[in-house]
């Protein structure tokens, strides 16, 4: 989730009454109090989200593939910070983060009002073309961050589900002259758009490279350019989108009061749909079903099109039980292999409600990242793999290996700091105190630190990422992590996506808009790149790595060295890391034995007549040894 606030906007300490925080900060379940497990089989889980690796990417900032659809100042009436003054321009792909364009010292606003003005271009198109890229990098299913036409940059204030934002598409101008001519809730009213049917040239072309496709659904509220929202504003009571919120107070032009509504958490810009004991009053309920529809099985001209694989659910525990039922229900009787997924960063025990095989099929598994984040970057504590393998042990058991196979194993996203950033920072405070930690990465928070990793950090970021493409669980990667993009808390994790092919300005400013002490060099970082690669391709080839059971083999909480294997039949893995600046040497005993085969750096190695195996690894070194031939 995300809204827009200035950047430097004091967070407020207790959880209940965070209103400004720029994401789904209080996830708070509104299931039973019962206790639950995870019912979700095999059977009821899409076929191919087990083998998925994901690549989350935010469109405005992915890539400009056509800068004759840029958005203008007008494209930003309705967003924060509401200020639609020039100067304004397009921004810089390639410029200094933290640096002032000659536009932006020209309005005469600080660096936290701008950078929520900025605009770089990015649309469709633009991941169109960055497809080969995606493809050689091996992930085989996208998710992306809102496309529905919002003024933000993040899309999270919709003005509506059923069209794409013009500004993502060949036609702007074109496109909103289509949608001036209907009526946004009747289907039969409904264009295609130009950016509408690149959308569906988008999913054509990914489905026939063998991936997938998913979109973000932002369904508990509107923005305040929604159709049915402005509709309220004019005509108050008297609106036929009247029921469709929750008002509080009507305008009374005797008593001067203005309209006054619940807001997603307080925010203004994001009025809430109203919900009744059935969930979101029907409606709303009708609405959103029509452009559900619309996007899983779009007919074009009479012309049956490929539509998208599934939802990613915003805020997902802001709507209760009952609509997600009935929802999923509609959206399993038009795609049996639709995949969805809920964002509800809580607890494991918080999160089964929604598992029980009528809701969702998977959470975005921030507490997978907690589990990485205290065993590798973690600095006020030594790294402990019995920690770790007792938080993995916690995932199976509340979601069960079908269940965990198909979760988004994250390591960060559009709602954290980057990667690279918490590594960097690693002994704040701890990742899964969720709401303490995104206030503290913050830039504006002078303890924060905002340069690029070093070198030891990019060795323990290797070490996440080993975890993250072995482990049971569907790897999600943030767009550029792989370019080794840093950057702390929202907004500083949307950066522009950091590219091959493009020359940057280094990062010569502190947030506070003073001199580095030492420039930061903005380059595309191959190495890390190509260890990305490296580890993809060897879960793509290892069916057990998808699949397969779990269980530890080494947990030495002294010298920080893990060992554990993944095996499906006679399909057998090993992976073994040492997370630690020493030379390191063990031997362990899987529960197979033969010949392997090192995926890491080659080589092969037998089991010893004990059926061991014996290794020595350097500092920051991992290995994954798979079976090739049985003894």
């Amino acid at each position: 989730m995300s809204t827009t606030f200035p950047l430097f906007k004091p967070f407020l300490a207790h959880r209940s009454v965070w209103i400004f925080l720029p994401l789904c900060l209080l996830c708070l379940a509104c299931g039973t109090k019962k206790e639950h497990t995870a019912m979700v089989q095999q059977n009821q889980l899409p076929d191919w989200a087990s083998d998925a690796i994901w690549y989350q990417i935010f469109p405005e900032r992915f890539r400009n593939g056509d800068t004759s659809n840029d958005p203008t100042l007008a494209d930003q009436q309705g967003a924060w910070p509401h200020d639609a003054s020039e100067p304004w321009q397009i921004h810089s792909w390639t410029s200094d983060w933290y640096a002032l364009a000659d536009y932006e010292k020209a309005n005469g606003h600080d660096l936290g009002h701008n950078i929520q003005r900025r605009r770089y271009g990015g649309d469709i198109q633009g991941i169109l073309d960055a497809l080969p890229y995606l493809e050689e990098l091996g992930v085989n299913a996208l998710y992306l961050n809102p496309v529905f036409t919002a003024p933000s940059s993040h899309k999270y204030d919709g003005a509506h589900y059923h069209h794409v934002d013009p500004t993502l598409g060949p036609d702007p101008v074109g496109d909103r002259a289509l949608m001036a001519n209907e009526n946004p809730v009747d289907p039969a009213t409904w264009k295609w758009t130009s950016a509408d049917l690149l959308l569906l040239e988008l999913v054509e072309q990914v489905h026939a490279r063998g991936m997938h496709l998913i979109l973000d659904g932002v369904f508990n509220h509107l923005g305040m350019t929604s159709f049915a929202f402005r509709d309220v504003q004019q005509k108050g009571r008297s609106s036929e989108f009247a029921d469709w919120f929750t008002v509080k107070a009507w305008p009374d032009s005797a008593t001067g009061k203005e309209l006054d509504y619940e807001g997603w958490f307080g925010v203004r810009e994001l009025p809430e749909l109203r919900e009744d004991a059935e969930g979101l009053v029907p409606p709303v309920r009708d609405y959103i079903f029509a452009a559900t529809e619309r996007w899983l099985k779009p007919e074009v001209d009479g012309v049956l099109r490929e539509g998208i694989d599934g939802w990613r659910l915003d805020v997902a525990f802001c709507i209760s039980h009952p609509f997600w039922k009935k929802w999923r229900a509609h959206v399993r009787s038009l795609n049996p292999q639709a995949y969805l997924v809920a964002e509800v960063i809580e607890p494991l025990p918080e999160l089964l409600p929604y598992l029980e095989g009528d809701e969702f099929d998977a959470m975005m598994n921030y507490n997978f990242a907690f589990a990485v984040a205290e065993f590798l970057y973690d600095r006020s504590k030594t790294p402990s793999p019995t920690s770790f393998d007792q938080r993995m042990q916690e995932m199976i058991k509340a979601f069960g290996e079908p269940g965990l196979s198909v979760m988004q194993n994250l390591l960060d996203s559009h709602d954290s700091a980057r990667l690279a950033s918490q590594v960097k920072n690693g002994g704040g405070p701890a990742f899964r105190d969720w709401g303490t930690y995104f206030g503290w990465s913050q830039s504006g928070n002078p303890d924060f630190d905002t340069s690029a990793p070093g070198r030891i950090d990019t060795a323990v970021i290797k070490m996440a990422l080993l975890l993250q493409m072995t482990c049971p669980g569907a790897p999600m990667v943030y767009y550029g992590d792989e370019a080794g993009m840093w950057g702390a808390n929202d907004p500083d994790c949307r950066k522009p996506m950091v590219w091959p092919d493009y020359s940057y300005e280094d990062e010569t400013l502190l947030p506070d808009g003073t001199p580095r002490p030492k420039a930061c060099p903005v380059r595309y970082n191959a190495e890390l790149r190509k260890w990305y690669e490296k580890l993809i391709h060897i879960r793509n080839m290892e069916i057990a790595l998808r699949r397969g059971h779990y269980h530890a083999l080494i947990m030495d909480d002294d010298t920080g060295l893990y060992a554990f294997e993944r095996y499906m039949g006679d399909e057998w893995v090993v992976v073994v890391m040492n997370p630690a600046n020493r030379l390191a040497q063990t031997e362990l005993r899987p529960g197979a034995e033969g010949e392997w085969y090192n995926a890491i750096k080659g080589g092969r190695m037998k089991s010893a007549v004990d059926g061991s195996l014996r290794l020595e690894l350097g500092a920051y070194e991992a290995a994954v040894l798979v079976r090739i031939e049985k003894r």
